[in-house]
């Protein structure tokens, strides 16, 4: 904890179409592109470290998706996985002139499946980190997540949740989402902090929180060609699957279905992570990441 940790990358907001976001980016240089993608309340900041890692091999956009982050809110309220897709996919065409190595942590992981799956050109492979992929028996805090999605119950909850103090909500989240707290670095916890009291002042912070809790329900009730799973069995680039054995969200069990759906996958299970294993062991998820930049490169990437 002596050492003070890399500050978030620059952002800017990037027009695409009907739709703006906000896009924190490490310096230009390598040739290869990665686009990354957070989850539910999170933030591009979610990947400042893991960016830091492998920033010595790809060029790097974070993204805060539409009502997340900086990002204003979309037009028309659409919060719904495909949409989120659509944004991503138009980010990769943006900042990229080929395919891109592309992360998504919970849902996002759930966003990068589709954006993979229907646009196959412009992933060269794959990362995903506790992808909230459909669970029959979904753990509490999907369950908790379901709960959001019923009308009006989602709206009071988090018109509830806003009255308690920045630090206790983020607290309880954390907690969630980390296998050991200690791993935390103070200032991380301040920056953490520090954002959710701007979120609370934004008109639409409530909505794009519900709005895209529902849309992860939704997909969990998806049949049909566009079913994830379905869609994860389409996916032609190489995937690489994190999960951390102590992960109160995404049941790592999950694991076992991934590896049996993914045509090109390789699965990685943390013993000592949670649900955010970017954040909580940047190193070790950056050490797995590379060895897949590495083979699915066009030009040899070394490993120092």
């Amino acid at each position: 904890m002596s050492v003070e940790p890399i500050p978030s990358w620059p952002g800017e907001l990037i027009e695409l179409g009907e739709r703006s976001v906000h896009v924190r980016s490490t310096p230009p240089g390598p040739t290869e592109t990665a686009v990354y993608v957070h989850g539910l309340a999170g933030s591009a900041t979610n990947w400042t470290d893991l960016m830091g890692e492998l920033s010595d091999v790809v060029t790097g956009h974070a993204i805060d998706l539409p009502g997340s982050g900086y990002s204003p809110e979309p037009p028309g309220g659409d919060y719904s996985v495909g949409a989120h897709a659509g944004t991503v996919a138009a980010l990769i065409k943006r900042v990229a002139t080929g395919p891109v190595h592309l992360f998504g942590n919970s849902l996002g992981g759930a966003v990068s499946v589709r954006v993979a799956a229907t646009r196959p050109e412009l992933v060269r492979s794959l990362t995903l980190i506790s992808p909230a992929l459909p669970d029959l028996l979904p753990r509490y805090g999907p369950a908790r997540v379901a709960l959001s999605a019923v009308p009006r119950l989602g709206e009071w909850a988090a018109t509830q949740l806003a009255a308690l103090p920045a630090e206790r909500r983020l607290n309880a989240t954390l907690a969630m989402c980390y296998a050991d707290l200690g791993r935390l670095h103070p200032e991380r916890l301040r920056e953490a902090a520090e954002e959710l009291r701007r979120r609370d002042g934004l008109p639409y912070a409530a909505a794009a929180l519900v709005g895209s809790a529902r849309g992860i329900v939704a997909e969990y009730f998806r049949r049909g060609a566009e079913n994830l799973w379905r869609q994860a069995a389409r996916v032609t680039a190489p995937t690489l699957v994190v999960h951390g054995r102590h992960d109160r969200l995404v049941n790592p069990r999950m694991a076992a279905r991934a590896g049996r759906t993914f045509p090109h996958v390789r699965l990685v299970l943390l013993p000592d992570a949670g649900h955010v294993a970017q954040m909580e062991l940047p190193g070790r998820v950056a050490r797995e990441a590379r060895r897949l930049i590495g083979e699915t490169a066009p030009v040899p990437i070394g490993n120092d």
